[in-house]
């Protein structure tokens, strides 16, 4: 049973039970620390075969400064949609720069996609999965090839479909590691201010997750982490953590 079934199986307050379809892996660095699970993914999947995605978001700073402490050689894969915030971009580069991370890689979609499906961009209104699969989906599964596992920044706090994530999944023929599963906000705040990071320039302005423009808005006090995307819809992600392993 993979994560996504297990989710409607489980409260989000209870503690997560050790699952393990890969090897052992999962259940061997339940409670380890993020830097010794990207140490772990490092060595698991071999030189040069692991990379981080990174949406530059309001809590992706935390991932990559514990990253940027293992190797901030391991290449960043940002997928630039076409819709982000100038403030995003803005962020990334700060980001870059403070961590010295060296191998960052913006990837854009297929213009031939976007002509043939969202010529009028206007995609994100009428069919929000599509837009969200060439500008995000396809791109990251391009971006992807040579990769034998990647780490992501995804939290069981964060609810919905995230609540009952492994350490690490199989995502297709790949590893997926989620370093930061274990953590709860306080501990996420924690380490933002020991490594001394930023602020994403958005959150002052009320926002408290941040994706593409047409989909992100301010959410009020109380509401879940993620309530400013796809607000008012039933879609809760944009398919990197749902559809990728299908490609």
């Amino acid at each position: 049973m993979n994560a996504a079934s297990r989710v409607n199986q489980i409260d989000e307050t209870t503690p997560v039970p050790c699952t393990d379809d890969v090897g052992g892996l999962a259940c061997a660095l339940a409670n380890a620390s993020p830097t010794e699970i990207i140490a772990e993914a490092q060595r698991a999947v071999g030189p040069g075969k692991l990379c981080v995605v990174s949406s530059f978001g309001t809590e992706s700073a935390v991932l990559l400064a514990y990253m940027a402490e293992v190797d901030p050689s391991i290449p960043v894969i940002f997928l630039d949609t076409g819709w982000l915030f100038e403030e995003t971009l803005a962020y990334r580069d700060t980001i870059t720069a403070q961590l010295k991370l060296t191998d960052v890689r913006s990837i854009q979609p297929d213009p031939m996609r976007l002509a043939a499906l969202d010529a009028e961009r206007d995609l994100w209104f009428s069919s929000p999965d599509t837009c969200c699969l060439i500008r995000k989906v396809e791109p990251l599964a391009r971006s992807l090839g040579g990769f034998e596992g990647w780490l992501n920044g995804r939290k069981r706090y964060q609810g919905g479909l995230r609540a009952s994530i492994p350490i690490v999944e199989r995502d297709g023929s790949r590893l997926k590691f989620n370093p930061l599963a274990n953590l709860d906000r306080a501990d996420v705040e924690e380490a933002h201010k020991r490594f001394a990071l930023p602020d994403h320039p958005l959150i002052a302005s009320g926002f408290s997750s941040v994706g593409c423009m047409p989909c992100t808005s301010r959410a009020a006090k109380g509401d879940g982490e993620r309530a400013g995307r796809w607000q008012g819809q039933a879609k809760t992600e944009c398919g990197i953590h749902t559809l990728l392993s299908t490609l």
